[in-house]
Formats: structure tokens, C-alpha cells, sequence
């Protein structure tokens, strides 16, 4: 029976790494080998079925075994969490979560056990956010500004290049070819010409 492993991170700038070395880990402790890794680059705030895992899911069979780092790889909701291990105990897949060392199966007790740890992960999210959201308050009450400084932005990022710019316009280059010769965005160069009005 095929075993596989889901590794999922919000954003392309995140790695999956420290997931897969808590899995490989795991299933060396565990017994399990050959190992697939499927990666997915979703928010867990998407439906599962919509994401990657959806599709793993749907092509698994009886007896096959997945593997999450951990409960919050599976959904951020306990609801998502909940419907994920439906949809496996169901469909009799082997379900193993490698942080919490914990095998589950269609019983009361695992069911028990993966609704209190997802509601523990909600739990701590929407902490999170609270702190979060107080402490944007107290810079706001402070006077501290947020966001983007308004107005135009006192130096931008082409102003190394001004320079070279400057010289293929004298030239009579036209914008796409200066931005192919300075390697930038042909709407970036647009703008900053325009900003600039060089």
C-alpha cells in the first residue's frame, strides 16, 4: 500500500524542510517507507478539497497511508480538520500526524484526540490576531502611523539607474528597449519616468 506524505506552506517564500525532516523522522520511528512527497503552496484558510490535497485524497485507496508534519498542515479550522478525517476514516485511509506522534484510526478516542488538538490550533490563531490587532491599536493611539508613508516616496528604486536612463533616452531609445537594457519591467521604467520626469 503507497504511502504518502503532505507537506503544505502558505507562500511561495516559505519551505517545506523542516516539515519533511519531522515526517522522514516520524516514519523511520514508524516503520513507514517509500515515501511520496506531495507539496502544495496553499493558505490553510482554503477548502482542503479545492487544494492539492483534495486532489491526493480523491486518489487514494483503502489501506494507503497519509502523513502531516502536523494537525495545522492539515486545515486551520477544527470544521476542515474534522471533514478531512471524515472523508479518510471513510474511505479506510491510514492517517498519521508526525509532531504529535499519533496514528489515526476511525475510533471515538482519535476523533476525540484530532478535535481537541485542531480546536487548541484555532484556539491560539485567533490569540494571535487579538494580539495583533491590540497592538496595532496602541501605535495607532500612540500616534504612530501605519502602512505606506503618504506622498511620494522620497527615493525609488531605479534611482541607482538614473544615470544610465538618462543616457538611452538622449539616445532616442524608446522605453521598452531602455527597461530590456537596464533588465527592469517596462511599466516599472514607465512609471519612474514619469515620476521623475526625466
Amino acid at each position: 500500500m503507497p504511502n504518502y506524505a503532505y507537506l503544505r506552506v502558505s507562500s511561495d517564500s516559505q519551505d517545506t524542510a523542516n516539515q519533511k525532516h519531522g515526517i522522514l523522522d516520524y516514519a523511520n520511528r514508524a516503520g513507514l517507507a517509500n515515501l511520496q512527497f506531495v507539496e502544495d503552496t496553499a493558505s490553510g484558510a482554503k477548502k482542503w478539497h479545492e487544494r492539492r490535497l483534495g486532489q491526493l485524497l480523491s486518489g487514494m485507496e483503502a489501506g494507503d497511508t497519509i502523513v502531516f508534519a502536523e494537525i495545522s498542515r492539515m486545515a486551520r479550522s477544527t470544521l476542515q480538520v474534522l471533514e478531512i478525517l471524515e472523508h479518510c476514516m471513510a474511505h479506510q485511509l491510514n492517517v498519521h500526524i508526525a509532531k504529535q506522534n499519533m496514528q489515526l484510526d476511525g475510533s471515538m478516542q482519535a476523533r476525540i484526540v484530532a478535535t481537541v488538538l485542531g480546536l487548541a490550533g484555532e484556539i491560539e490563531r485567533e490569540f494571535i490576531r487579538m494580539r495583533t490587532r491590540e497592538a496595532l491599536a496602541a501605535r495607532r493611539e500612540k500616534g504612530i502611523r501605519l502602512g505606506r508613508p503618504k506622498g511620494p516616496a522620497a527615493k525609488l528604486k531605479l534611482d541607482a539607474k538614473r544615470d544610465q536612463i538618462e543616457k538611452y533616452r538622449t539616445m532616442g531609445l524608446s522605453l521598452r528597449e531602455t527597461a530590456r537594457l537596464i533588465d527592469t519591467p517596462p511599466s516599472t521604467l514607465a512609471d519612474y519616468v514619469k515620476r521623475r520626469g526625466i
